[in-house]
């Protein structure tokens, strides 16, 4: 199935791909966040960014359930990062995971080469 291309919504966020700032997308359950999220991963992919440096996780899925738990997310998180080079990370339905703000917070506090 092909997604529809959200061109107003990415031509705005687009200049803060490599940004440190922390970018959430807001709205009402289905409104399209999560095909936005995966437009963006790819137009990453498209621009020469590694897979490997894009890490995705999507809190619906029950194979990042125990990822819930804060502290496991942030050492899930920092394990994939092995270089210096810029990693994109998405976290899909965050609200799910308690203290998820901690682990922004600390992501953001002890690493320089991501976007959040």
């Amino acid at each position: 199935m092909q997604m529809l291309k959200r061109e107003m919504y990415l031509s705005r966020i687009r200049g803060f791909y490599d940004s440190d700032l922390v970018k959430i997308l807001v709205g009402i359950r289905r409104c399209g966040k999560s095909v936005i999220l995966k437009q963006i991963m790819n137009e990453l992919k498209e621009k020469g960014i590694d897979e490997e440096h894009v890490i995705y996780v999507n809190f619906e899925l029950i194979e990042f359930e125990e990822l819930q738990d804060y502290k496991k997310l942030n050492r899930y998180i920092k394990e994939k990062i092995v270089d210096d080079n810029k990693y994109y990370v998405f976290l899909d339905e965050i609200q799910k995971v308690e203290k998820f703000e901690e682990v922004v917070n600390s992501l953001r506090a002890s690493l320089d080469n991501l976007s959040i």
